[in-house]
């Protein structure tokens, strides 16, 4: 078990990736702190990571507002001892509307909960990751950092393309600390995120392009797992990837390289 000793820290850990990522982390023997706003979800990911024999504690709170990410992980270091693995996933697909149709405050919510949550999460976390280095991982997408072809997703994306600028940054920064920063950036994922899509005329943002085979090369357009991204994030959280930091990963069977 390589991660045997280490602690997890998950946000948006109560479904989708985030949840499959605790679970293949726990595995691998981290104790592991999950944070979602549903208590019930941190709840029965939390108890679902048990039953690989580590620890782990379930925890509530938006990523966006300071204070509550800043009391979850001092709850995550006084409850478990240690903060090795972060693990930023939690965020929203948003309102997708063409640019004069957004509203401002809708924009703003996007940026707050995906871009301003990641930074809080880091934010908090690094201090008590100085002393003995970590990994940061950071869930993006290939919207707004490979392709630029969904209609109205303006605020989404700008808030995936700062997360890959901030890793990067971020990674130049930690290193001398030995924390290692990387961004994963999915495509197409079957998760429940695209049900919580608020899509309000996006017809008139679209460009059109037709791909009769899908749009995933890779599996002839079926979408990937939470599961195939949760390799990812153990792969980047161990010391198998102990010389890759700074490094942009985008999972998705090749989508990006068609759209």
């Amino acid at each position: 078990m390589e991660l045997s000793g280490k602690v997890a820290f998950i946000t948006g850990g109560g479904s989708g990736i985030g949840r499959a990522a605790a679970l293949r982390l726990a595995e691998a023997g981290a104790d592991i702190a999950v944070l979602t706003r549903s208590r019930e979800e941190a709840e029965e990911t939390a108890e679902a990571a048990r039953a690989s024999g580590v620890r782990a504690i379930a925890l509530t709170g938006d990523i966006s507002v300071a204070d509550e990410i800043g009391a979850a992980i001092g709850r995550v270091v006084g409850e478990l001892g240690r903060l090795d693995i972060v693990f930023a996933n939690a965020g929203v697909n948003g309102v997708w509307a063409p640019l004069h149709e957004l509203a401002p405050e809708e924009w703003d919510k996007t940026i707050a909960i995906n871009l301003r949550g990641t930074f809080l999460t880091m934010h908090y976390a690094v201090p008590h990751m100085l002393a003995e280095g970590g990994s940061i991982i950071i869930t993006s997408s290939i919207n707004g950092t490979r392709t630029f072809t969904s209609a109205g997703a303006s605020a989404y994306a700008t808030s995936k393309a700062g997360q890959l600028a901030l890793g990067q940054m971020a990674a130049l920064e930690l290193a001398k600390h030995r924390i290692r920063v990387n961004v994963i950036c999915p495509g197409a994922i079957g998760t429940e995120i695209d049900d919580n899509t608020d899509q309000r005329n996006t017809d008139a943002a679209r460009v059109p392009a037709d791909y009769p085979e899908g749009q995933v090369p890779l599996t002839r357009g079926k979408p990937g797992t939470s599961e195939d991204v949760a390799d990812l994030v153990r792969f980047l959280a161990s010391d198998a990837s102990r010389h890759i930091t700074g490094t942009p990963v985008w999972i998705d069977g090749g989508q990006s390289l068609l759209v």
